[in-house]
């Protein structure tokens, strides 16, 4: 078996390296992927109308004490 691997990686190997798809496009699908994530929060964040809750001021009120 061991024999097997061995010669099938040796020919792999002298083969002629080809480049295959993430070779040729990776770089452009991921470069693509993170635009479009971008994109997407950018509007999110700023145009959808999200009350976003950050600032606890004028949220919080004191209870009346009790003795």
């Amino acid at each position: 078996l061991a024999r097997g691997i061995q010669h099938t990686a040796v020919r792999q190997a002298h083969r002629k390296y080809e480049p295959n798809f993430h070779d040729k496009y990776g770089n452009l699908v991921l470069l693509g992927g993170a635009t479009v994530f971008t994109a997407i929060w950018g509007y999110v964040l700023t145009q959808a109308g999200i009350e976003w809750g950050l600032s606890p001021v004028g949220r919080i009120t004191p209870k009346e004490w009790r003795e």
